[in-house]
């Protein structure tokens, strides 16, 4: 099968699917500048319903707040682009989706949309796991085009889930 995602994302999702089954836990996805790629690309493996759980599309701040619970107020203050949205939609994900972990994914991707202070390329993820912190990075990927950053994101959120499996 010929996957629209380059081989080595599609080899760290299969790390991923394989170690999580092995480990008995489940994921859920919560995306914004990605637009689901995340969950598209778990679930381009055969198999991977053993351990994808639910994907959460919250483009919009209404979808944040209505599918993810992520307070207006958080949105209002922080900005949908910042580290307390990310966790609050990880949080609110795993929450939804009765999944053992998540992750969450919001940024400017451009090519417009950027502001000084979040300019085009800046990328907030989220991993919680149940009964687990949360953890968060910042990746500021600049301006190397929507496609690139939304691509290097799902390397990312991927990478992330992958180390969370041992905590």
């Amino acid at each position: 099968m010929v996957s629209i995602f380059p081989e080595p994302t599609m080899q760290l999702a299969q790390r991923l699917l394989a170690r999580a089954e092995a480990a008995g836990l489940t994921l859920a996805t919560a995306e914004s500048c990605t637009g689901g790629l995340v969950a598209g690309c778990l679930t381009d493996i055969a198999g991977a319903s053993a351990v994808v759980e639910a994907g959460f599309v919250t483009y919009s701040n209404d979808a944040k707040r209505t599918m993810l619970d992520v307070p207006g107020d958080l949105i209002a203050d922080a900005g949908a682009v910042s580290e307390p949205v990310a966790r609050a939609m990880a949080a609110g994900a795993l929450h939804r989706a009765r999944a053992d972990m998540a992750v969450a994914i919001t940024g400017v991707a451009g090519p417009g949309g950027g502001t000084p202070t979040k300019p085009v390329g800046l990328v907030h993820f989220a991993t919680h796991r149940r009964g687990g912190a949360g953890v968060h990075a910042c990746h500021r990927f600049g301006d190397i085009g929507r496609s690139a950053i939304r691509l290097k994101s799902v390397d990312v959120a991927l990478t992330m889930l992958l180390a969370r499996i041992a905590d």
